[in-house]
């Protein structure tokens, strides 16, 4: 992330959710705020019956964009129902949870962290959507390079004496392994019940030569936005890694196990394919 460029990963991803309530039936994430966050000339690019190639030669990638914020709103209505009442979305880009947040009579606080930039543009998005901010939710500026996202949030009236649920998406790939250290260990100093849902990427060198042609189309494509992929890990290395740092409880999610737990019995071609990212819930104990 350049410091005064909102990010455009961000949009991308947002467009994909988007695609996904239109494109694909039955949805298995429902925005009913996706395709207006977005603005109006790029939701009049997403029609049903006027199908892009690239809309066509994507449901893979979209399947994943959606399946990851399910899994993440999954962790926490079972938190939710847990009597947790604080939520952070870490790199929140366009994410619309808090503007729809189904718990705010009960309680839940969403934190919204991102970049300064990101978040101006995001608000300003929102405004010209006519899309209203609840009183729930809690903008927290911070750069998870160089700022320290505990102050951020402690500013912001985060409670670190009550747990928590993280969801980290579409972040982890481009931060330094230290930023990645720093904010995991964070999470893992939480009270009890404390979870987080993040994606990673493995490394190149695991891939087969097909997917080895995804990735570095991927690697290709969000460098020349600025924003390149940095960080990877071997899934048995960063299981052994949490588990050291005092998440108790991991659960690594392949294409395989996402398309067994969500997309099982579909007709269409919509599922997640290829060994690149996966994903990951993770809990804390004490």
């Amino acid at each position: 992330m350049q410091d005064s460029i909102s990010s455009a990963t961000a949009l991308r991803v947002a467009i994909r959710r988007a695609e996904h309530q239109i494109l694909d039936h039955p949805t298995i994430f429902k925005d009913p705020l996706a395709l207006r966050i977005i603005g109006s000339e790029a939701a009049s690019k997403i029609q049903p019956g006027k199908v892009t190639r690239r809309q066509r030669l994507s449901p893979s990638f979209r399947a994943f964009m959606a399946v990851r914020s399910r899994c993440a709103e999954d962790q926490l209505a079972k938190a939710v129902a847990a009597g947790i009442r604080q939520y952070v979305v870490l790199g929140a880009g366009l994410d619309t949870f808090a503007c729809r947040n189904p718990w705010s009579q009960q309680g839940l606080r969403v934190f919204e962290v991102d970049h300064p930039a990101t978040q101006a543009w995001k608000r300003d998005l929102l405004a010209a959507a006519d899309i209203q901010i609840p009183a729930s939710v809690v903008f927290v500026e911070t750069n998870f390079e160089h700022q320290a996202l505990q102050t951020a949030l402690r500013a912001n009236g985060f409670n670190f004496d009550a747990p928590a649920v993280f969801s980290w998406l579409g972040v982890t790939p481009y931060l330094s392994d230290q930023a990645f250290e720093h904010t995991m260990a964070l999470i893992a100093s939480m009270p009890a019940g404390s979870a987080v849902v993040f994606d990673y990427a493995v490394p190149r060198g695991s891939l087969n030569e097909v997917q080895c042609k995804a990735f570095d189309a991927l690697s290709a494509r969000v460098a020349s936005l600025g924003e390149p992929l940095r960080l990877f890990f071997e899934p048995a290395q960063l299981k052994s890694r949490l588990l050291q740092m005092g998440f108790h409880q991991s659960e690594d999610l392949s294409s395989d196990d996402l398309n067994a737990r969500y997309f099982q019995g579909r007709t269409d071609r919509l599922r997640v394919k290829g060994r690149l990212a996966r994903l990951v819930c993770a809990t804390v104990s004490r």
